[in-house]
């Protein structure tokens, strides 16, 4: 098996958050000299002209992130009018901080089921998110709330003219009488 091959889909699978050289020897099963060899192998093929990633260590954790050198087209994407629709992954990211802000983006990824920092740059970038405060949680992460653009892109007037979420576990009636029956049992 190539282990350049699975040490470059780990690195993606775990995005923004990174992974630690630790946590790669055990998921890998090599000891941390190989996996630092496989590392620097796989950096050194990132550092060519033609390639737009890299690898760095950033908070005691290798994560794929962009060439510095290239921020300026990363810039243009996020601006770019022409870019304004909005993906499925984006109305995810918009109804789950909308329906529960203030929220951070690990109880957005939680919810997601998949990582959700690129999503909430971008959408903070377009100004339908904000930051609004610091949590209370260990770290402090950013808390994010819609802005009034947001509210102006989907034609509401108050966050409280989202549409009303049907309640989880609470039967709707057609389901109630599935259940229920006229006959009754006898004892």
């Amino acid at each position: 098996m190539n282990l350049l091959g699975v040490l470059e889909g780990i690195l993606f699978v775990v995005g923004e958050e990174g992974i630690t050289l630790k946590a790669l020897s055990e998921i890998l099963e090599k000891d941390t000299e190989e996996v630092k060899k496989l590392l620097l192998e796989l950096k050194h093929t990132y550092e060519d002209d033609k390639r737009g990633i890299r690898i760095s260590y950033l908070g005691d954790a290798f994560k794929l992130t962009t060439k510095k050198e290239h921020k300026d087209y990363y810039q243009k994407l996020i601006e770019n009018p022409e870019n304004n629709m909005l993906s499925q992954a984006a109305l995810e990211t918009l109804a789950i901080v909308a329906y529960n802000q203030p929220i951070t983006r690990i109880e957005v990824d939680e919810i997601r089921g998949i990582s959700s920092s690129f999503m909430i740059r971008k959408l903070v970038a377009k100004n339908l998110l904000k930051e609004v405060g610091k949590s209370t949680m260990p770290g402090r992460p950013n808390l994010y709330g819609t802005t009034s653009d947001f509210l102006d892109f989907f034609g509401l007037a108050s966050i409280n003219d989202l549409p009303k979420l049907p309640q989880v576990g609470e039967p709707k009636k057609e389901e109630q009488d599935l259940f229920t029956s006229i006959y009754k049992e006898e004892k």
